[in-house]
C-alpha cells in the first residue's frame, strides 16, 4: 500500500459505520473517564492531604503510581480505533464495562 504525500494525500477511510463510531467512541469515552475517576480517587493520600503525602512512603507510592497510570489514560482517551474492527470491539467491550466500572465507582466513592 503506497502512501501519498502532499495534496494527493487523503484520511484512511475506517470501514466502520457513522453510528457504530459515535457509539463505541462514546462508550470508550465513559470507560476510559470513569477509570481517570476511579484512579484519581483510590490514588490520593488517605488521611493527609496532597502535600504532605511523601511523609509515607504507601501514600507517596500510590500517589505516584495513580499519577502515572492517569496520564497513561489520558493520552488513551486522545487516540482512537484506527479499523471497524477496533470500534466493534470498543462496542461490545462498552456495553459491557461501562456499567462494571460506574458500579466500581459508586462502591469506592
Amino acid at each position: 500500500m503506497a502512501t501519498l504525500e502532499g495534496p494527493e494525500a487523503k484520511l484512511p477511510v475506517s470501514g466502520a459505520s457513522r453510528g457504530l463510531r459515535i457509539a463505541a467512541t462514546v462508550l470508550r469515552t465513559i470507560f476510559i473517564v470513569t477509570l481517570l475517576t476511579l484512579t484519581v480517587r483510590v490514588s490520593m493520600p488517605q488521611s493527609e492531604t496532597i502535600w504532605t503525602a511523601y511523609e509515607t512512603p504507601a501514600d507517596l507510592i500510590r500517589f505516584v503510581l495513580g499519577l502515572a497510570l492517569c496520564l497513561w489514560l489520558g493520552s488513551q482517551l486522545l487516540r482512537g480505533p484506527s479499523d471497524a474492527q477496533g470500534y466493534r470491539t470498543w462496542l461490545y467491550l462498552g456495553l459491557a464495562a461501562v456499567p462494571f466500572a460506574i458500579i466500581c465507582l459508586v462502591a469506592v466513592w
